[in-house]
């Protein structure tokens, strides 16, 4: 009845109408309150996590000195031409900068470097005053406190920054007791579980909400290593780095990330799971950076069309594309065109879980490699290597430039081939190391174009045999064909020597 007076209506008709939708909101508001079991609404147990906990968590304050570029405190603010406020702010910043609009003396001075602040969260993980929160909260920052539940501010040292799962230690000396709390099993969360989120968001620090676990192993191609949890429970701007507890008051993940089109919370949060999180932080605390495992080799997806070129059933694994001359996996006999299934006991379903699980493993280890070659599986044992500097990313330079005479070429997969020479080198930029048969034109409609391959890519191998001429790749895919394969698999350079695998249809 309450909804049917608050609505403002214009007929008989409309006030009929919302006293009916009145009472069946009041009829379903009665099911909830009395027929509803009582853990419909949430669990009871959140007040006794909270009150747990909370004085663990902590504000993540930080200040940084930057250049002002034109939007400073002097700055005077961009209206349309022609607004009414133009003339007013024009007569005000030019008064404020004295005789002129300039500083003393009348000369005209550059907005002076400025201060500015930002706010995350963070959580007390020693009670020595060890504390957890994300890099991008602390990032470049001249100087970070920490401010506990109580209001306490002190001063804290960086201990370390990892910008790949985006996590960060600090240190404090605390100036009484500290309540600190631990690590949970992020592998142990099930979909549905309930979870408790804490943190700062907004500068409103010590704000509990809670919510599910939405999702687990979630991609969302921010880093290499993700494997997010996704959660509904509310995550605002300032949470990062706040925690997000299981009912038992364990940090089962840091709370990272949200996807939201105004800023605000729509019940999509990411936070980095706890298992992830445990040891990027004992590696910071004991060498104040990442020390990641490596194997030394780029991989690619096994995708449907590569998993029958290479008799794989099901698709599955990490493609071998290029093996690194000074990595550990040219040693162990690894090879281009491998598969990797299993890495040290753990299957690997993608390029995703060979990426993680090598960073995760100690440097130096060594470990059993499973990986299938020509249908067979095989095993081969690698010592791991560390990743040095894992930022460098090569891209390939390539030109399309017209050549001055046009090759003797040959059409097969939609592809314009033609054997390498020097001036088709010179014409892409192919180094001489690159060994195979050049695209130099590739049909708009193909399968190939629908694989990016490009004039300029090399076809170093066709099902995994060498290719030195166009004539050699017909020979292969009209042997394919015979034997009733859908599909072919290629090995394809470019320019600079790095290859990846292709498959292409061949019919």
């Amino acid at each position: 009845m309450t909804a049917a007076t608050i609505a403002p209506s214009r007929s008989r008709r409309r006030a009929r109408f919302g006293v009916r939708l009145g009472l069946v909101a009041l009829a379903i508001g009665a099911c909830s309150a009395f027929g509803a079991p009582a853990h419909a609404r949430g669990p009871d147990g959140i007040a006794d996590v909270a009150e747990k906990v909370i004085d663990a968590v902590v504000n993540i304050s930080t200040s940084q000195t930057v250049e002002a570029k034109g939007g400073g405190s002097n700055s005077m603010p961009q209206l349309p031409p022609g607004s009414p406020f133009e003339e007013f702010f024009d007569d005000f910043f030019k008064n404020r900068r004295g005789p002129g609009g300039g500083s003393k003396g009348g000369e005209r001075s550059d907005n002076p470097p400025r201060k500015t602040n930002s706010l995350g969260s963070g959580f007390i993980i020693d009670t020595s005053g060890v504390v957890v929160t994300n890099n991008h909260v602390i990032a470049d920052a001249d100087e970070i406190h920490v401010i506990l539940n109580d209001g306490t501010k002190i001063k804290a040292e960086l201990v370390g920054v990892d910008k790949k799962t985006d996590l960060a230690v600090l240190r404090i000396k605390p100036t009484k007791p500290l309540v600190a709390v631990k690590f949970g099993d992020s592998d142990k969360l099930r979909l549905g579980d309930w979870v408790v989120a804490i943190g700062n968001p907004f500068s409103l620090g010590g704000t509990v909400t809670a919510g599910i676990v939405s999702a687990k192993n979630r991609d969302i191609s921010s880093g290499p290593y993700d494997s997010y949890i996704q959660t509904d429970a509310s995550i605002n701007r300032g949470n990062s780095g706040g925690p997000l507890f299981n009912l038992d008051g364990d940090v089962i993940g840091v709370n990272t990330l949200i996807i939201s089109p105004s800023g605000g919370s729509i019940g999509i949060g990411f936070a980095v799971p706890s298992k992830t999180v445990v040891g990027v932080v004992d590696q910071l605390r004991q060498f104040g950076e990442l020390r990641r495992g490596w194997l030394g080799v780029r991989i690619q997806s096994v995708t449907d069309e590569i998993a029958e070129s290479l008799n794989i059933k099901p698709a599955r694994g990490a493609l071998v594309a290029g093996v690194d001359d000074k990595g550990p996996a040219k040693p162990a006999g690894i090879e281009p065109g491998d598969v990797v299934v299993k890495f040290d006991g753990k299957d690997v379903k993608d390029p995703k879980d060979l990426s993680r699980v090598v960073a995760d493993t100690a440097v130096g280890k060594e470990v059993d490699v499973v990986i299938i070659r020509k249908g067979k599986e095989e095993i081969k044992k690698v010592t791991l290597g560390r990743l040095q500097d894992p930022d460098k990313v090569q891209a390939a330079v390539k030109t399309d430039e017209p050549a001055p005479e046009k090759p003797v070429t040959q059409k097969a997969l939609g592809l314009d081939l033609a054997t390498l020479s020097k001036d088709l080198r010179t014409r892409y930029k192919i180094k001489d190391s690159v060994k195979g048969v050049v695209v130099t034109n590739v049909d708009a409609s193909s399968d190939a174009a629908e694989k990016r391959l490009s004039a300029g890519d090399v076809i170093v191998e066709v099902a995994q045999e060498a290719v030195s001429s166009g004539a050699d790749i017909q020979k292969r895919v009209d042997q394919l064909k015979k034997d009733g394969k859908k599909s072919v698999l290629l090995l394809v350079s470019n320019g600079e020597g790095e290859l990846r695998f292709v498959a292409l249809s061949v019919q």
